[in-house]
């Protein structure tokens, strides 16, 4: 076989990897509802991005991605290289988030499918919470409920748990196995309650029995801040 047909072979097998791999990657639309600016941010694949009121983001998240997060990032300020604070959901400092953000946040999490496997999606105040949020299937063939977690928790945050902008998750605060569950047996408390009350599709402490929410592998999704 010549070199122009075997570069004709090539171009046609990358062309046929791409496809396939664009059909079975997963397409995320972050959206901002919330009267103020929000930095979103995303692991492992995403990033960040500043998103004004009513602005979206939209990224590409490829099949077999496991231990997904998407959440938001309150009263940020960063300079020309990306570099700089936000007060609440920190990654280290930057725009551009590699690492999880700082507690208290509330969490979008999912694990994605592949090779006809389903995915995998929740919301999360086990950390805490610092943005009302929505996280939802928008593709056809995903009949699952919307998963919400839009109460007023910083507002009515115990004082125990209460810090500008947003409230801590009580292992964070006690440091104690009766709430961060490292060991042994571990059940409801009544700060896990608290959140559970207020946002019962959310997992509220480690060992919630919550159930996971679960689409067909291949398709999108939708974060709301503030719905």
């Amino acid at each position: 076989m010549d070199s122009s047909n075997l570069t004709s072979l090539s171009v046609a097998l990358l062309i046929t990897l791409s496809a396939i791999s664009g059909a079975t990657a997963a397409v995320f639309t972050v959206r901002n509802n919330c009267p103020y600016t929000v930095w979103a941010a995303a692991t492992p694949v995403g990033g960040g991005r500043r998103l004004n009121r009513g602005e979206s983001w939209t990224f590409n998240v490829p099949a077999g991605t496991r231990g997904g997060r998407v959440w938001g990032r309150t009263g940020c300020s960063f300079d020309g290289a990306g570099r700089g604070r936000c007060q609440t959901g920190d990654c280290a400092g930057a725009l551009e988030c590699r690492l999880s953000g700082q507690k208290p946040l509330t969490l979008a999490e999912y694990t994605l499918g592949s090779g006809g496997a389903r995915d995998f999606y929740d919301i999360s105040v086990i950390d805490g919470f610092n943005l009302r949020m929505e996280f939802s299937g928008g593709s056809d063939g995903c009949n699952q409920r919307t998963l919400r977690c839009a109460a007023d928790i910083i507002g009515q945050c115990p004082s125990e748990l209460r810090i500008p902008n947003g409230c801590n998750d009580p292992c964070t605060v006690f440091r104690t196995n009766e709430y961060c569950c490292n060991t042994g047996p571990c059940g409801p408390t009544r700060f896990s309650r608290f959140f559970k009350d207020r946002c019962p599709d959310a997992y509220s402490y480690p060992k919630d029995n919550t159930a996971t929410k679960s689409c067909p592998g291949g398709t999108n999704y939708n974060v709301v801040f503030c719905p």
